[in-house]
Order: structure tokens, then sequence, then C-alpha cells
């Protein structure tokens, strides 16, 4: 039995049973490990051989949760949550919530959109921006399982089709890898094979809207907006901004999470927006807010490690290769399935690239595909599985913030719904843009 599958089966059974994920993460790897017959100490090795590749991420997640809650404490958070809710309140009719919901909506998605490419600060606005609307979110009934999917697509869609920012890096690792495997292709023929598989993310995004348009009711005290009138100083909103601008501009030019978040959060400290009695408690608050997301990302590295160390995601693609007999539409519809297998237990579409292209590259030759078809291929079933792995920046993120007031389960209203509307449409469209139109 191939080691790959079962440890990544039983990490999301465990995950769908709601055990925790750190702890379906490690019995997955361990069950992945026995399986491939290495021992518990060659398994155990492995995985905290892993561990050290997250640590960069943890930390980072962890100081940027401080930065968020020292925001959300100068009330400029509040002054947004009180836009809206005039919006909402002038009115009270269909049509202006209607308006304000599209409006909420789109700001959103071009957050998430512009945090892959124009502003490449990932998921580091989530935890600033998504806390404060829930309460907006949910006077207007949202179900946040379609706010989960418009991050989702912002945070994914990107990268796959546009060759800026984190989409500059995906698509330089696919020509890399892709050259090493044996097939040097042009940086600019990646863009035109993943625009198809693109459109596949556009179809999950419509199917969203579809599947989670029916209001839903969460608990929250009623709003009023005499309550949420804050004091804000013209200083205090002064040197937020800056301390905004100086998060961004820092970690744009060190290309490091850690440098900006601390660049933010020394500017409130010095300024004084974050008062220094304060300042150990809302830091602390924050960063055990967002532990749950480092811890994670820490242990699926161990993870990975172990799934690497079996050696079976080669064996796998041999064996399955062996039984299509030369079937070009099989064949490619089964490679989708194992990079989204892979991808799901990995929980980094970037981190699959070099696992799969070494085998893929081969077998794609040897089917005849040509290296436009072949780039989709690749750049499709590494971007599978980062919608609805629960290990994915892509759900922890969204998670992250969605689940400051406790009711939004990681599994059931992040994976599991970005699972249904992005993985199975890009695994059908990837395959036609493979099989059909390249």
């Amino acid at each position: 039995m191939n080691a790959v599958l079962i440890a990544v089966i039983v990490m999301l059974v465990l995950s769908l049973l709601r055990i925790n994920v750190v702890f379906s993460l490690i019995i997955g790897a361990l069950v992945g490990g026995l399986t491939a017959g290495l021992s518990v100490a060659e398994t155990i090795d492995a995985f905290t051989g892993g561990l050290g590749a997250g640590a960069t991420i943890a930390l980072s997640y962890a100081l940027l949760g401080g930065f968020a809650i020292a925001i959300s404490k100068t009330g400029i958070p509040e002054l947004l949550v009180l836009a809206i809710l005039k919006l909402v309140k002038s009115k009270g009719d269909s049509d202006k919530t209607g308006f304000v919901k599209a409006l909420v909506f789109l700001l959103l998605l071009m957050m998430a959109v512009f945090s892959q490419n124009l502003i490449p600060i990932h998921i580091a606005f989530i935890p600033l921006l998504v806390p404060p609307i829930l309460k907006v979110l949910n006077m207007l009934q949202v179900d946040r399982r379609l706010i989960a999917c418009i991050l989702a697509f912002g945070l994914i869609t990107p990268y796959m089709f546009l060759p800026y920012g984190f989409g500059a890096i995906y698509q330089e690792i696919v020509a890399t890898q892709m050259g090493l495997s044996g097939l040097e292709i042009a940086l600019n023929d990646i863009p035109k094979a993943m625009a198809v598989p693109a459109l596949g993310m556009v179809f999950g995004l419509v199917m969203a809207f579809v599947l989670f348009r029916k209001p839903r009711n969460y608990k929250q005290e009623a709003v009023k907006v005499s309550e949420l009138k804050v004091q804000v100083k013209k200083s205090s909103i002064i040197f937020t901004v800056i301390s905004l601008i100086a998060a961004l501009v820092v970690q744009v030019a060190t290309d490091s999470m850690i440098a900006g978040a601390l660049a933010g959060i020394v500017v409130l400290y010095v300024s004084g927006a974050l008062k220094r009695k304060e300042a150990d408690v809302l830091l602390t608050e924050g960063m055990r807010m967002m532990a749950f997301v480092g811890f994670v990302m820490i242990t699926a590295n161990g993870f990975a490690a172990v799934i690497n160390a079996t050696g079976h995601v080669e064996s796998l693609v041999e064996a399955s290769s062996g039984l299509l007999g030369g079937n070009i539409s099989a064949a490619v519809l089964l490679m989708l399935i194992i990079g989204l297998v892979v991808t799901m237990g990995i929980g980094s579409s970037f981190a699959t690239i070099p696992i799969i292209a070494a085998i893929f590259v081969p077998l794609a030759m040897e089917l005849g595909l040509s290296p436009v078809a072949t780039i989709a291929l690749i750049g499709t079933a590494g971007a599978l599985g980062d919608a609805g792995s629960p290990a994915s920046d892509s759900t922890l993120g969204p998670t992250a913030g969605l689940n400051v007031d406790g009711q939004h389960n990681h599994i059931w209203d992040t994976c599991v719904p970005t699972f249904l509307c992005y993985n199975i449409p890009l695994v059908l469209f990837g395959w036609i843009a493979v099989v059909f139109v390249l």
C-alpha cells in the first residue's frame, strides 16, 4: 500500500472527525512512515528534522498576530465598522444591504488578490481586516463559508496566473524544476498555459456564491452605532497609517514578514499609539491568536519531511503509469489527482512542484504532451489541494480571521467549502486544458 496515500487519508479523515489538525498531521506522518517500512525512530527523526523549516513561518505569523491586535486597539478598525454600519442603517432597505454586501465582498477580494501580486504581503492583511468587520457580516447574515471562499480565491488564483509577486516566485519554481527534469520552457508561456485552469477557479468562485448565498445567523450582541463612536486622536490615526506603511515597505524590502511586523510594532510603540502599559498584554494576545496557525505550519513541515523520506511519491506515479497503458486522458487525470493528494498533505503548492516535476515531466514527454500542455499539468497539479488542505496558508489564514469569536470551524467551514468549490473545478479545467486545449 502506498505510504503517501495512507498518510494523507489518515490525516484528512481524522481532521474531518474534528480531531485537532496538529494531532492529525502527527498521526498521519507516523502511519505513513511505518507503512513505508521506516522504523518508529526513523519516522520520528524525519518528522523532527523537518520541523525547523516551519519555525520562520510560525514566528512570522505570531508577530503579525501581535501587530494585528495592536492595530485593533488604536480605534481604526472601529472607524471602518462605523462607516459600513452607517451605510447599512442610512436607509435599511434591501437595496442598501445588497450594496454593502457587494462592497464588503469586493474589498476582501481585492485585498486578497493584491496581497499576492501588487502588495505581496500574503495573508498578513487577514487578521488586520477581517475581525473588525465580523459584526457587520453577522448583521448582514453573510455565511462565513462564502468569505473563506472569496479569500481563498484571491490567495490562490493570482500566483497561478499572474507573473508578479508570489506569482513570479511560483512560476519561476515551475520553470526551474521543469528544466532540471529535462524540459526547458520559457517563463512567458506559463500564464498562457495556466489561463484555462485559472478559469476553473473563477467558476469555483461563482459556485461559492451560489452554494453559500443563503443567510446564516451567528451569535452576537446587537450592534449600536452609538457604541462604536470611538474617540481616536488624529495623531493615532497618522501613526497607525505610518506603521502599516512601514510594515509593508520593510517586508517587501527585506522579503521577511518578521521584519515587516516588527517594524510596524516599533512604530506603534515608539509613537505612543500603542500604550506601553498595555503593549505586553496586547502583543501576547495577538501571538496567542495566531499560535494555532504557527503550530500547524511547523507540524506540516514535519509531515512533508516524512512524505519525502518514504520515497513513495515516485512509486505511486510509476505504479499508476503502469496501469494506464498510455491512455493520455486517464494518465493526465490521475497525475492531477496525485498532485491534489500531495499538496493536501504538505499544504504548500510551492513545495509540491519540486516533488512532482521530476516525476511528471518524463511521464508527460513519454505521453507526447506538448511543452505548454506539460506546464499546465505541472502548474495545475501543484496548485491543486492548496484550497481545502488543513495545513495550507490559504485555509489557515481565512480561519484565523473568521474564527476570532469561535464561530467558524477550520475544517468544516473553511477546508471543506474551499475544497468543493475549487479543487473539483480545477481538476476538470486542468484536465481540459492539457488534453483538449493545449
